[in-house]
């Protein structure tokens, strides 16, 4: 469905953040999108989505496809209009409007009005917190409800192609499987495709059909997910577990960079 071909990314023509990324999501798959902070992952979906051209950032290299056709020269709104949808880091919702409100913001470009109707109360059967406070104001909501209602945004678009960034930030472990449990409940009953990215790469590993692991602008590793999961270098650097299952140091793993061990 998606092919992200070799590319290269530079905002204002002078900072160069990715450096020939490549990376594919299947139809109806899950991939995951992992690496530190700073990795360049945001970047990485904001090439996708068109959102780059809004912060003077440019794919000056390489192509990324969306169904066979390019879409990198493209703005967000052709994209979005194509079945590309994106949740941005940080709970992006829009605080003097109702959760309500939010939702129908997410359905702008639809004019299919019993459509859009039955889609929100899929959304809401899927996140019934918010359904219960559909009226209230959304910057009044509690983190957790606040990620819920922005995946519930992006579904609102009915996209083909879901970029979820970084989900279960700033979020309680309780309420991240909460989260991880619907995502996994919205892939399996609409088939729908989604590219995540994350920090928490237990979670993201622990759903995805597939991985790539993103260091300084580069795919450094990529495959399976449970072969990534088993990956000694991932078990280390991510989720800090040496080869004998203890937790490792900061003294150890700061090592890392040095080591560059990911290109051996």
């Amino acid at each position: 469905m998606l092919e992200v071909k070799n590319i290269e990314v530079a905002y204002m023509n002078v900072i160069q953040v990715l450096r020939g990324v490549s990376l594919e999501v299947g139809d109806g798959k899950i991939v995951a999108l992992l690496g530190a902070n700073g990795a360049g992952k945001t970047t990485a979906l904001k090439a996708i989505s068109g959102m780059l051209k809004t912060e003077e950032g440019e794919v000056t290299d390489g192509s990324i496809e969306f169904n066979g056709k390019r879409i990198d020269r493209y703005g967000p709104e052709y994209i979005a209009a194509l079945g590309i949808s994106q949740a941005m880091e940080g709970r992006r919702v829009l605080e003097h409007l109702s959760v309500e409100e939010n939702l129908l913001v997410g359905a702008y470009t639809r004019k299919d009005r019993a459509g859009i109707k039955r889609d929100m109360e899929m959304v809401f059967g899927w996140f019934p917190k918010i359904k219960d406070l559909r009226r209230q104001m959304s910057g009044y909501l509690s983190g957790g409800e606040q990620q819920m209602l922005v995946i519930g945004r992006a579904l609102m678009a009915r996209p083909k192609l879901m970029l979820l960034d970084e989900p279960s930030l700033g979020l309680a472990p309780l309420l991240v499987q909460e989260i991880y449990e619907i995502i996994q409940k919205i892939n399996a009953e609409q088939k729908m495709s989604i590219l995540l990215v994350e920090q928490n790469v237990r979670a993201a590993l622990g759903i995805a059909d597939y991985g790539y692991v993103l260091e300084n602008g580069r795919v450094v590793l990529n495959g399976p997910a449970a072969k990534l999961k088993d990956n000694a270098d991932v078990q280390e650097f991510y989720l800090g577990l040496s080869a004998v299952g203890s937790k490792k140091s900061y003294r150890d793993i700061k090592h890392y960079r040095r080591k560059k061990r990911w290109l051996a």
